[in-house]
């Protein structure tokens, strides 16, 4: 029975973030040292089974996390194993978060006849989030994209979201699949609805970002 859900689930990490928290595992392991040349094409493509391509994704996520250092004309270097740590304990946050988001998905695998009843619950959960979200900072907003919103095709890297409204998005629902913990290159599309973490005022801050209000009238 178990694995006839797991099997359901839509919940997809990309491939590439996959490998860069396995890689951050590996350094806080210490089977990655500090100062270390990784190879994409001969070490992590052929450790994962994963194209070349796909292996210097990871690497630009752990780059972009300050993690591994490209060196110009000589390659990338693990940099820091403090901020692996920060990275892998990140995102166990964040899966320990999505536990009680993936039980509510897999209520819906089991009576999806009942499609209404989930849209209550969901809104019972944010109404509850809200109440909760001063006493626990990991307890996610969520935010709706529509057509009327600004910044559509967009990355989380390219609209630098987390300096303009202080919120780290945790997890993007698209009409497809969940995807959690995306990574800088993710983009923002219609129809996509935005989970994230932060302070009182990142609700506000986020709403204001995506759809912003004309004072001028």
């Amino acid at each position: 029975m178990t694995n006839k859900f797991q099997d359901k689930k839509k919940v997809a990490l990309p491939r590439y973030q996959q490998i860069a928290v396995a890689i951050a595992e590996r350094i806080v392991e210490n089977r990655y040292q500090v100062g270390q040349k990784i190879h994409a094409r001969s070490t992590l493509a052929s450790n994962f089974n994963v194209s070349p391509e796909t292996a210097r994704k990871a690497i630009n996520v752990l780059v972009d996390l300050e993690i591994m250092d490209v060196r110009h004309g000589s390659g990338a270097y693990i940099a820091s194993k403090e901020k692996a740590q920060a990275f892998v304990e990140q995102y166990q946050d964040v899966q320990s978060i999505q536990e009680i988001r993936q039980d509510i998905l897999n209520s819906v695998e089991r009576q999806q006849q009942e499609l209404d009843n989930f849209s209550d619950l969901l809104n019972t959960l944010v109404q509850q989030t809200k109440k909760v979200h001063h006493m626990s900072p990991f307890v996610p907003f969520e935010l709706q994209l529509t057509e009327q919103a600004q910044h559509l095709e967009k990355s989380i890297n390219e609209l630098n979201v987390w300096q303009a409204t202080g919120a780290t998005i945790i997890a993007i629902q698209t009409t497809e699949e969940l995807l959690l913990s995306p990574g800088p290159y993710a983009k923002f599309s219609a129809g996509n609805t935005i989970y994230f973490v932060g302070n009182e005022l990142a609700l506000q801050r986020m709403t204001n970002f995506f759809y912003p209000t004309d004072h001028s009238a």
